[in-house]
């Protein structure tokens, strides 16, 4: 059997869809999935109320739950923590509540596309810093240095890329950080952030890699598309296969 993450990204706890969430935790009884990815946006103001949401409802799941921040993780009232320990409140959710999936058939590389602020404003799209590639690049060479068989599963918070047929990318870096993890041999990159779930094969400079993004699990719907997560079946060599989901009184109703 190849190994099951449910993905799900931006369930912004302060601000969450219930129903949503009830149709997930159903799923994940029923099913039992190696793990549950989560793409960041944990939290709608990071704070400590919604942080302690987060906490109680991963913890009630009872699989392994693997987590990266998005930009809404950080502190939005205490300037001071945002500046000197962004992640801090973060850290303590994922040391209470995170785990490392261990799988024959796949492996997360994380890519911390998250930062405390920009040379731009909202600071809410995506940045991937020299050093942040470097770690993940570092990660993926380390595998191929073994000959590791294992499907390599990329997770960052932002898209790397903008939307298909249009200009520009609002993550800065992500055009480069595309180009040489594809080039390092990653087989997709899988993301939320923009609370549109998508699918596709992508290129940059020369290299092709598949992106996988998943929607929102809370009220802040954007451009009609409803709250799903997303399955996401791997087989060593590269094998992926998704299913898109949305809430139903069948938490077994598939795209």
């Amino acid at each position: 059997m190849p190994t099951r993450l449910f993905h799900i990204s931006d369930v912004h706890f302060g601000v969450e869809d219930r129903a949503a969430l009830d149709s997930v935790a159903q799923a994940i009884a029923l099913e039992r999935p190696d793990a549950v990815v989560c793409t960041g946006d944990l939290t709608q103001r990071a704070k400590h109320s919604e942080y302690a949401a987060a906490r109680n409802w991963f913890a009630s799941l009872g699989v392994p739950v693997v987590l990266e921040p998005g930009n809404h993780d950080m502190p939005y009232y205490n300037p001071w923590e945002r500046f000197s320990d962004p992640f801090r409140r973060y850290n303590r959710l994922n040391a209470a509540v995170g785990t490392t999936l261990v799988s024959d058939d796949v492996v997360l590389v994380p890519l911390r596309t998250t930062v405390r602020a920009q040379t731009r404003f909202p600071w809410s799209d995506g940045v991937v810093k020299p050093a942040a590639l470097r770690q993940t690049l570092d990660a993926i060479a380390a595998l191929k240095a073994k000959e590791d068989p294992r499907t390599i599963l990329v997770i960052a918070h932002h898209p790397l890329l903008g939307p298909e047929g249009k200009p520009g990318n609002p993550t800065i870096g992500g055009d480069e950080a595309f180009a040489q993890i594809a080039a390092a041999g990653a087989h997709a990159v899988i993301s939320g952030h923009v609370h549109v779930p998508f699918d596709q094969q992508r290129e940059r400079g020369g290299h092709r890699m598949r992106m996988i993004g998943t929607g929102t699990l809370s009220t802040r719907l954007r451009h009609e598309a409803p709250a799903s997560w997303r399955v996401i079946d791997c087989a060593p060599g590269g094998v992926i296969e998704t299913q898109l989901r949305l809430p139903a009184k069948d938490p077994l109703s598939v795209t």
